[in-house]
Protein backbone atom coordinates (compact mmCIF):
# COMPACT_ATOMS: atom_id res chain seq x y z
CA UNK A 1 0.00 0.00 0.00
CA UNK A 2 0.98 3.37 -1.31
CA UNK A 3 1.81 5.60 2.16
CA UNK A 4 2.64 9.20 2.24
CA UNK A 5 2.25 9.99 5.69
CA UNK A 6 5.39 13.14 6.20
CA UNK A 7 4.63 14.27 3.00
CA UNK A 8 3.33 18.02 2.30
CA UNK A 9 1.78 18.09 -1.30
CA UNK A 10 1.16 21.39 -3.57
CA UNK A 11 -2.27 20.80 -5.90
CA UNK A 12 -2.85 23.37 -8.36
CA UNK A 13 -6.14 24.14 -9.36
CA UNK A 14 -7.22 21.71 -6.65
CA UNK A 15 -10.78 22.71 -5.81
CA UNK A 16 -12.65 20.91 -8.73
CA UNK A 17 -12.70 18.11 -11.39
CA UNK A 18 -9.06 16.47 -12.10
CA UNK A 19 -7.10 18.54 -8.95
CA UNK A 20 -9.94 17.56 -6.72
CA UNK A 21 -9.20 14.04 -7.26
CA UNK A 22 -5.99 14.07 -6.60
CA UNK A 23 -5.81 16.10 -3.50
CA UNK A 24 -8.26 13.92 -2.06
CA UNK A 25 -6.39 10.57 -3.00
CA UNK A 26 -2.92 11.95 -1.77
CA UNK A 27 -4.76 13.09 1.37
CA UNK A 28 -6.03 9.79 1.93
CA UNK A 29 -2.76 7.98 1.64
CA UNK A 30 -1.18 10.71 4.46
CA UNK A 31 0.01 13.44 2.60
CA UNK A 32 -0.61 16.89 3.89
CA UNK A 33 -2.12 18.90 1.24
CA UNK A 34 -2.14 22.54 0.21
CA UNK A 35 -4.76 23.18 -2.72
CA UNK A 36 -4.47 26.45 -4.53
CA UNK A 37 -7.38 27.96 -6.41
CA UNK A 38 -8.36 31.52 -7.67
CA UNK A 39 -12.35 31.73 -8.43
CA UNK A 40 -13.68 28.97 -6.65
CA UNK A 41 -13.59 29.82 -3.23
CA UNK A 42 -16.39 27.69 -2.00
CA UNK A 43 -15.63 24.49 -3.44
CA UNK A 44 -12.18 25.00 -2.40
CA UNK A 45 -13.48 25.00 1.12
CA UNK A 46 -15.48 22.14 0.43
CA UNK A 47 -12.41 19.84 -0.50
CA UNK A 48 -10.57 20.94 2.60
CA UNK A 49 -13.62 20.31 4.00
CA UNK A 50 -14.42 16.47 2.87
CA UNK A 51 -10.32 15.86 3.55
CA UNK A 52 -10.56 17.17 6.96
CA UNK A 53 -13.49 15.31 8.00
CA UNK A 54 -11.72 12.25 7.08
CA UNK A 55 -9.10 12.58 9.37
CA UNK A 56 -6.82 13.85 6.64
CA UNK A 57 -4.88 17.07 6.76
CA UNK A 58 -5.45 20.33 4.11
CA UNK A 59 -5.51 24.25 3.26
CA UNK A 60 -6.40 26.19 0.45
CA UNK A 61 -4.35 29.14 -0.35
CA UNK A 62 -5.96 31.55 -3.53
CA UNK A 63 -3.56 32.76 -5.93
CA UNK A 64 -3.44 33.60 -9.66
CA UNK A 65 -0.76 31.56 -11.12
CA UNK A 66 -1.27 33.67 -14.32
CA UNK A 67 0.19 36.69 -11.99
CA UNK A 68 4.10 35.94 -10.61
CA UNK A 69 3.99 38.15 -7.95
CA UNK A 70 0.87 36.58 -6.91
CA UNK A 71 2.57 33.01 -7.35
CA UNK A 72 5.49 34.10 -5.22
CA UNK A 73 3.02 35.51 -2.29
CA UNK A 74 2.14 31.77 -2.32
CA UNK A 75 5.36 30.55 -1.53
CA UNK A 76 5.65 32.86 1.06
CA UNK A 77 2.80 31.54 2.84
CA UNK A 78 3.49 28.26 2.03
CA UNK A 79 7.39 28.73 3.87
CA UNK A 80 6.18 30.35 6.30
CA UNK A 81 4.19 27.20 7.68
CA UNK A 82 6.24 24.29 5.83
CA UNK A 83 10.15 23.82 5.92
CA UNK A 84 9.58 21.19 2.65
CA UNK A 85 7.66 20.19 -0.11
CA UNK A 86 7.69 16.05 -1.32
CA UNK A 87 4.71 16.84 -3.90
CA UNK A 88 3.89 19.38 -6.92
CA UNK A 89 0.94 18.58 -9.09
CA UNK A 90 0.51 21.24 -11.65
CA UNK A 91 -2.90 20.81 -12.27
CA UNK A 92 -4.26 24.40 -12.49
CA UNK A 93 -5.31 25.13 -16.66
CA UNK A 94 -7.27 27.87 -18.20
CA UNK A 95 -7.96 28.45 -22.17
CA UNK A 96 -10.05 30.09 -24.72
CA UNK A 97 -12.07 27.74 -26.86
CA UNK A 98 -12.20 29.11 -30.13
CA UNK A 99 -11.19 28.28 -33.83
CA UNK A 100 -8.17 30.01 -34.77
CA UNK A 101 -9.56 32.84 -36.36
CA UNK A 102 -11.42 34.22 -33.37
CA UNK A 103 -8.13 33.77 -30.96
CA UNK A 104 -6.28 37.44 -29.91
CA UNK A 105 -2.86 37.00 -28.40
CA UNK A 106 -4.24 37.89 -25.25
CA UNK A 107 -5.58 34.29 -25.35
CA UNK A 108 -2.85 33.26 -26.21
CA UNK A 109 -0.64 34.65 -23.62
CA UNK A 110 -3.27 33.08 -20.89
CA UNK A 111 -3.09 29.99 -22.18
CA UNK A 112 0.23 29.98 -22.38
CA UNK A 113 1.01 31.92 -18.65
CA UNK A 114 -1.28 29.54 -16.72
CA UNK A 115 -0.63 26.15 -18.48
CA UNK A 116 3.19 26.12 -18.91
CA UNK A 117 4.90 29.23 -18.00
CA UNK A 118 3.16 28.80 -14.05
CA UNK A 119 4.92 25.19 -13.79
CA UNK A 120 8.65 27.00 -14.74
CA UNK A 121 7.80 29.30 -11.76
CA UNK A 122 6.65 26.79 -9.31
CA UNK A 123 9.43 24.60 -10.13
CA UNK A 124 11.61 27.67 -9.61
CA UNK A 125 10.10 28.84 -6.47
CA UNK A 126 9.75 25.00 -4.99
CA UNK A 127 13.29 23.17 -5.78
CA UNK A 128 14.64 24.44 -2.89
CA UNK A 129 11.95 22.70 -0.24
CA UNK A 130 12.15 19.84 -2.53
CA UNK A 131 14.64 16.69 -1.42
CA UNK A 132 15.60 13.59 -3.24
CA UNK A 133 12.64 11.79 -3.58
CA UNK A 134 10.88 15.03 -4.57
CA UNK A 135 7.67 14.93 -6.85
CA UNK A 136 6.69 17.20 -9.70
CA UNK A 137 3.58 15.62 -11.94
CA UNK A 138 2.42 17.92 -14.63
CA UNK A 139 -1.06 17.39 -15.71
CA UNK A 140 -1.30 17.34 -19.51
CA UNK A 141 -3.91 15.91 -22.11
CA UNK A 142 -4.30 14.46 -25.29
CA UNK A 143 -4.81 17.98 -27.10
CA UNK A 144 -0.72 18.19 -26.84
CA UNK A 145 0.01 15.74 -29.65
CA UNK A 146 -3.57 15.70 -31.48
CA UNK A 147 -5.88 18.68 -33.10
CA UNK A 148 -9.24 19.07 -31.45
CA UNK A 149 -11.77 21.84 -33.02
CA UNK A 150 -11.78 24.89 -30.22
CA UNK A 151 -8.40 23.31 -28.88
CA UNK A 152 -5.76 25.38 -30.66
CA UNK A 153 -3.88 27.69 -27.44
CA UNK A 154 -4.75 25.37 -24.86
CA UNK A 155 -3.12 22.08 -26.77
CA UNK A 156 -0.30 24.32 -28.07
CA UNK A 157 0.54 25.18 -24.42
CA UNK A 158 0.27 22.09 -23.17
CA UNK A 159 2.67 21.32 -25.67
CA UNK A 160 4.95 23.40 -24.00
CA UNK A 161 4.42 22.38 -21.16
CA UNK A 162 5.37 18.58 -21.87
CA UNK A 163 8.26 20.08 -23.38
CA UNK A 164 8.88 22.02 -20.50
CA UNK A 165 8.62 18.71 -17.82
CA UNK A 166 11.56 17.09 -20.26
CA UNK A 167 13.81 20.33 -19.69
CA UNK A 168 12.99 19.84 -15.93
CA UNK A 169 13.50 16.36 -15.40
CA UNK A 170 17.16 16.91 -17.17
CA UNK A 171 17.87 19.72 -14.53
CA UNK A 172 16.35 18.16 -11.44
CA UNK A 173 17.09 14.39 -12.16
CA UNK A 174 20.50 14.60 -10.61
CA UNK A 175 19.02 16.01 -7.39
CA UNK A 176 16.75 12.99 -7.01
CA UNK A 177 13.66 15.42 -7.79
CA UNK A 178 11.40 13.64 -10.95
CA UNK A 179 9.38 15.17 -13.17
CA UNK A 180 6.36 13.86 -15.58
CA UNK A 181 3.78 14.87 -17.24
CA UNK A 182 -0.02 12.65 -16.89
CA UNK A 183 -1.25 12.79 -20.51
CA UNK A 184 -5.33 12.62 -19.12
CA UNK A 185 -7.67 11.46 -22.70
CA UNK A 186 -11.25 12.79 -22.56
CA UNK A 187 -12.21 13.55 -19.12
CA UNK A 188 -15.89 14.64 -18.01
CA UNK A 189 -15.44 18.08 -15.69
CA UNK A 190 -16.68 21.12 -15.49
CA UNK A 191 -14.21 22.23 -17.69
CA UNK A 192 -15.37 20.07 -20.85
CA UNK A 193 -18.99 22.10 -20.69
CA UNK A 194 -17.09 24.99 -21.76
CA UNK A 195 -16.61 23.25 -24.96
CA UNK A 196 -19.23 24.19 -27.56
CA UNK A 197 -19.20 20.69 -29.17
CA UNK A 198 -19.05 19.03 -26.07
CA UNK A 199 -21.64 16.05 -26.51
CA UNK A 200 -19.95 15.06 -29.92
CA UNK A 201 -16.63 15.03 -28.27
CA UNK A 202 -17.97 12.48 -25.14
CA UNK A 203 -19.88 10.38 -27.70
CA UNK A 204 -16.43 9.95 -29.87
CA UNK A 205 -14.44 9.30 -26.77
CA UNK A 206 -16.99 6.82 -25.52
CA UNK A 207 -17.25 5.10 -29.29
CA UNK A 208 -13.34 5.16 -29.70
CA UNK A 209 -12.24 3.80 -26.37
CA UNK A 210 -11.53 0.08 -26.26
CA UNK A 211 -12.34 -0.07 -22.56
CA UNK A 212 -15.52 1.28 -23.35
CA UNK A 213 -16.05 4.05 -20.61
CA UNK A 214 -14.44 8.12 -20.37
CA UNK A 215 -11.65 8.38 -18.08
CA UNK A 216 -12.45 9.84 -14.83
CA UNK A 217 -10.62 12.05 -12.39
CA UNK A 218 -10.22 9.24 -10.56
CA UNK A 219 -8.22 7.16 -12.73
CA UNK A 220 -6.01 10.72 -13.05
CA UNK A 221 -5.60 11.08 -9.28
CA UNK A 222 -4.60 7.01 -9.28
CA UNK A 223 -1.81 7.23 -11.96
CA UNK A 224 -0.97 10.53 -10.04
CA UNK A 225 -0.43 8.83 -6.82
CA UNK A 226 1.88 5.62 -8.31
CA UNK A 227 3.77 8.53 -9.50
CA UNK A 228 4.04 10.03 -6.16
CA UNK A 229 5.36 6.55 -4.89
CA UNK A 230 8.71 4.53 -4.43
CA UNK A 231 7.36 1.90 -7.19
CA UNK A 232 7.89 4.97 -9.59
CA UNK A 233 11.60 5.99 -8.52
CA UNK A 234 12.45 5.04 -11.95
CA UNK A 235 10.17 6.59 -14.66
CA UNK A 236 11.36 10.45 -15.15
CA UNK A 237 10.76 12.58 -18.11
CA UNK A 238 7.91 10.81 -19.38
CA UNK A 239 4.58 11.50 -20.66
CA UNK A 240 2.25 8.45 -19.21
CA UNK A 241 -1.29 8.30 -21.01
CA UNK A 242 -4.61 7.30 -18.77
CA UNK A 243 -6.95 6.76 -21.11
CA UNK A 244 -8.43 3.75 -21.48
CA UNK A 245 -6.97 3.32 -25.00
CA UNK A 246 -8.43 5.95 -26.72
CA UNK A 247 -5.10 7.35 -27.98
CA UNK A 248 -3.94 4.14 -30.03
CA UNK A 249 -6.98 5.05 -32.96
CA UNK A 250 -4.53 7.79 -33.92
Amino acid sequence: MIDLQGKVALVTGGSRGIGRAIAQRLAGRGAEVVINYVRHRTNASEVVAEIVNKGGRCQAIRANLADEDSLAAMFDEIRSQYSRLDIIVSNAASGVLRPVMELKSRHWDWAVNINARALMLITQQAAAMMERGGRIIAVSSIGAVRAIPNYTVVGASKGALESLVRHLAVELGPRGITVNTISAGVVETDALKKFPNRDEILASARARTPLGRLTTPEDVADLTLFLCSDLAAMIHGQAVVVDGGYAIYG
